[in-house]
C-alpha cells in the first residue's frame, strides 16, 4: 500500500518559516520524483517544488528564492523549507510522487498525501 505523510503545516505569521515534510513507503522511492503542490480555496492546484530522483530541482515562480525542497534517500522523505511566507502562500499543501519529472512539473501525479494546510496571517 502506498501512503505518503505530511507533517509541519500551521499557522505563520507573515515573513516567517515552516517546514513541511513527507514521509513515503510502499513505492521505490529513489526511482521517483517527489514534489509539493498547493490548493488554495477556490484555485486550481499548482506545483510549489519538485525534487527529481536524481536531485535537480524546479520552482514555482512564485515561491523560487523563498523555498526550497530537499529529499532523503535513505529516510524515503521530502522536505520543503518554507521562508519569508506571505498571505498569498496560504493554501493546502501536498507532497506528491511521480516517476516523469516532467508530468510532474505540469502538475500531474501519480500519488499524492493527504494535505496539511498553512495559514499565513498578515
Amino acid at each position: 500500500q502506498v501512503q505518503l505523510v505530511e507533517s509541519g503545516g500551521g499557522l505563520v505569521q507573515a515573513g516567517g518559516s515552516l517546514r513541511l515534510s513527507c514521509a513515503t513507503s510502499g513505492i521505490g522511492f529513489r526511482r521517483y520524483a517527489m514534489g509539493w503542490l498547493r490548493q488554495g480555496l477556490g484555485k486550481e492546484h499548482e506545483l510549489v517544488a519538485l525534487v527529481t530522483a536524481d536531485n535537480k530541482t524546479y520552482y514555482g515562480d512564485s515561491v523560487r528564492g523563498r523555498f526550497t525542497i530537499s529529499r532523503d534517500n535513505e529516510k524515503r522523505t521530502h522536505d520543503l523549507q518554507m521562508t519569508s511566507l506571505k498571505p498569498e502562500d496560504t493554501a493546502e499543501y501536498f507532497c506528491a510522487a511521480e516517476y516523469n519529472d516532467y508530468a510532474l512539473q505540469k502538475g500531474k501525479y501519480t500519488y499524492r498525501g493527504q494535505g496539511t494546510w498553512v495559514n499565513v496571517s498578515s
